[in-house]
């Protein structure tokens, strides 16, 4: 969204120059010698309220370039997006993939090795990987209302089992990262009996959205008590509006986990500003506008100190996560599946 808007307000800038009769020289050689730098993203990455306004400032400070984001509904649309263009893509940088889609991504051939030293992150788990890059972490998570719901569910088995009047909003896992984290998360617990889970939440869901922004709109709208969302989520309430009011349900079983990662295209690769990103995007600028932008937590100690609200989140006793390729091999069974039990 944000980097159409660049894009739509430098045609008209064009435009009314071309009335105004031909631009200086110099100005049009200032504007030949500034490369841009364009990143594919998800929208509540590049809203306003999100890390892409600080990010585009910060980079373009130190790069002397153009920094444009170009938006889809959410990370699994990305990739959806890179195969729909066959590879022909004006994406020098995707950002906003994450581990469940890293080796159906890595298969596509659309992406290039980073070249970069990332022996410093602060990952669960670690980190070796030569194409993408982490960014943030965090585990997915029903978020609820305390003044709805009084006395929330403490594992994913009771969760599943309440009443159909205890209605959620979850996103779609054909588009959505965090639809398709809950899709596995229940795969993950319940293995060939996940059909059955996936059932039992049909009944409770409210409706199913692209992505993660238009369900928690609906959510803090009070139009549902529930929303998949994070651990981390209750941190922004917290922090930006002061209030408790909305808290995730802690599930005994665990949590699963989603790693944030970006890559440059192939065709990126050839734009030096590429790796740039990617270097900058693991170092301290970056990542301190990550925890209350994005509300996420920073893969780099450089960060800095995270505000105390973090702590008060829900701490997964146990992180949950496919390893990338038994996701690649699966995931379109597994999605048929999740849509039978919804068509029911």
């Amino acid at each position: 969204m944000h980097g159409h808007f660049r894009v739509a307000s430098s045609a008209i800038a064009a435009v009314a120059i071309g009335v105004a009769g031909p631009a200086p020289a110099l100005a049009q050689e200032a504007d030949a010698e500034r490369q841009t730098l364009t990143v594919y993203t998800y929208d509540s990455f590049a809203a306003d309220w999100g890390p892409g306004p600080q990010v585009e400032e910060a980079f373009e400070a130190q790069c002397d370039c153009d920094l444009q984001f170009v938006s889809v509904a959410d990370g699994v649309a990305l990739l959806n997006r890179l195969r729909l263009e066959g590879g022909r893509t004006d994406a020098d940088v995707v950002l906003g993939l994450d581990t469940n889609l890293m080796a159906e991504a890595r298969q596509t051939g659309y992406f290039a090795p980073h070249g970069l030293e990332l022996g410093e992150l602060d990952v669960p788990g670690g980190w070796n990987n030569d194409i993408f890059v982490p960014f943030d972490y965090g585990y997915f998570a029903v978020v609820y209302d305390t003044e709805a719901i009084a006395d929330p569910p403490e594992s994913m088995a009771q969760f599943l089992s309440l009443d159909s009047e205890h209605k959620i909003v979850i996103q779609d896992p054909r588009t959505s990262t965090p639809g398709l984290g809950l899709m596995l998360w229940i795969r993950y617990l319940y293995g060939e009996d996940a059909p059955q889970a996936y059932a039992e939440l049909a009944e409770r869901v409210l409706t199913v959205t692209p992505g993660w922004t238009e369900s928690y709109g609906l959510f803090t709208g009070g139009e549902v008590p529930m929303v998949l969302s994070y651990t981390t989520s209750p941190a922004y309430h917290m922090i930006a509006e002061g209030t408790d009011r909305y808290q995730a349900m802690a599930f005994k079983e665990g949590h699963y986990m989603q790693i944030e990662v970006a890559a440059q295209t192939v065709q990126g690769s050839d734009n030096r500003l590429s790796q740039q990103f990617l270097a900058f995007m693991t170092g301290p600028q970056f990542q301190s506008i990550i925890p209350e932008t994005n509300w996420m937590l920073p893969v780099a100690e450089t960060a800095g100190p995270l505000d105390p609200a973090f702590d008060r989140l829900v701490d997964p006793e146990r992180a949950l996560l496919f390893d990338p390729e038994t996701v690649a091999e699966n995931r379109d069974a597994w999605v048929d599946e999740w849509l039978e039990a919804f068509s029911r």
